[in-house]
């Protein structure tokens, strides 16, 4: 029997967990969850699943979790979560939460030995090289959930190092692969937040769009398998059935199918070594449509490019890529800013940045605080030219677009 945390039980990471956790009682058991805030969700996951302990970010709603559930341990904060993913019972942890509050606890349970089911790919770009230095130093196992990264980790078991020629990472394209660069201008949240393949959280599904997703995979590619970014490769596959690919120096290509279902590759994580039945359908070679592979257009996918600038710089430039990236989306998703202007941010907040080659922990989040704040100030003077009191002189003055470079600083 096999013992679980899941961290982010509330979104579409966790409740995939949580669904292939109770698809398998006689192998799988739940001990805790966390969540931000929704208080009725996880009563609701309480009652359903029986986890004995249950962390809530926000200490009031913690308290009222508590009172509607008085048999379940509630702990609260960051100190909550060190205590969930360590917890002596737990031997798994599933995190698929992403920001700077899980880089702590996900370090913590990497030093308690547990093994980690990863979803999430921010804390990989913010901090891989601490993460993974932390897992060679204690033998810890870290097998990646996001489904791009589980194909390389399947595909991949087996192939000798010495022997992999290239690494590729294949993208649908999100929501707005088939539109026109003209229609960009006019594209609704909406039409950004309907992916085609794929039932994911908004965050994620905007980044899908402005490929930004396949920017960061390169960089989490670039620590889970220790391969420069020269042997990483991005191509669009709009049918989305191969979801990775490995060159061997024979010229060889190995690729991993299968439909697309978070629930797999989070089953195979944990499950290995092992593989289990699934109740989801298999794949019907007979029945796949033409498969197309293309190489993305960097001119209209400017995050892309950028979160591969920001790859070959290393260090605070791919902390400072996400948290601009996290701070740029928010607003864009509580329409505080165009959907254009989210690349024009983050490229402005890198520009100010010197990226520190090595960072230490403190490093990282000190690089993280002023991205936020950096992207935040100028969020609030792309928001200003918004404004119908603004002339046209000062909205040029204010305008985040103005002589940006298109490297980033080191």
């Amino acid at each position: 029997m096999k013992r679980i945390a899941v961290l982010g039980s509330t979104g579409s990471i966790g409740t995939s967990a949580l669904d292939v956790i109770a698809g398998h009682p006689d192998r799988l058991s739940l001990i805790g969850i966390a969540a931000r805030n929704s208080v009725d969700t996880v009563e609701a996951q309480v009652r359903r699943h029986r986890p004995r302990l249950v962390c809530l970010w926000d200490a009031d709603k913690a308290a009222e979790l508590a009172h509607r559930c008085p048999s379940t341990t509630v702990v609260t904060g960051i100190g909550g979560l060190v205590q969930l993913v360590t917890d002596p019972e737990v031997d798994i942890v599933v995190v698929g939460t992403s920001g700077r509050q899980t880089l702590i606890p996900l370090l913590s349970a990497i030093g308690a030995g547990k093994r980690i089911a990863l979803a999430s790919k921010e804390l990989l770009v913010m901090a891989g090289e601490i993460i993974m230095a932390k897992v060679r130093e204690t033998g810890a196992v870290l097998i990646p959930v996001d489904s791009e990264h589980s194909a390389l980790f399947q595909a991949l078991q087996g192939v000798p190092r010495e022997q992999i020629a290239r690494i590729v990472l294949t993208g649908s394209g999100g929501s707005l692969w088939s539109l026109e660069p003209s229609q960009w201008a006019s594209v609704t949240r909406e039409q950004v937040l309907r992916h085609p393949k794929w039932q994911m959280g908004p965050k994620i599904t905007v980044d899908s769009a402005t490929l930004m997703n396949k920017g960061l995979e390169v960089i989490e590619a670039r620590w889970l398998f220790d391969m420069p970014c020269e042997r990483i490769r991005v191509v669009i596959h709009p049918q989305a059935m191969v979801h990775a690919l490995v060159e061997t120096t024979d010229g060889s290509c190995m690729a991993h199918m299968s439909i697309c279902d978070m629930r797999l590759p989070i089953q195979y994580a944990l499950s290995y070594p092992e593989r289990w039945p699934s109740p989801l359908p298999a794949l019907r070679l007979t029945q796949l449509p033409g498969l197309q592979f293309f190489d993305p257009d960097l001119s209209r996918f400017p995050c892309l490019a950028l979160a591969m600038d920001a790859a070959k710089a290393g260090g605070t430039a791919c902390t400072v890529l996400s948290a601009a990236n996290d701070a740029a989306v928010e607003a864009y998703l509580r329409d505080a800013l165009a959907f254009a202007d989210i690349p024009r941010i983050i490229e402005q907040v890198l520009s100010h940045h010197h990226a520190v080659a090595h960072p230490t922990l403190e490093e990282v989040l000190e690089a993280d605080r002023w991205a936020r704040a950096e992207s935040d100030a100028l969020i609030g003077r792309a928001t200003s030219l918004r404004s119908p009191q603004l002339t046209h002189e000062e909205q040029a003055e204010l305008a985040p677009t103005a002589a940006i470079p298109r490297s980033v600083h080191s």
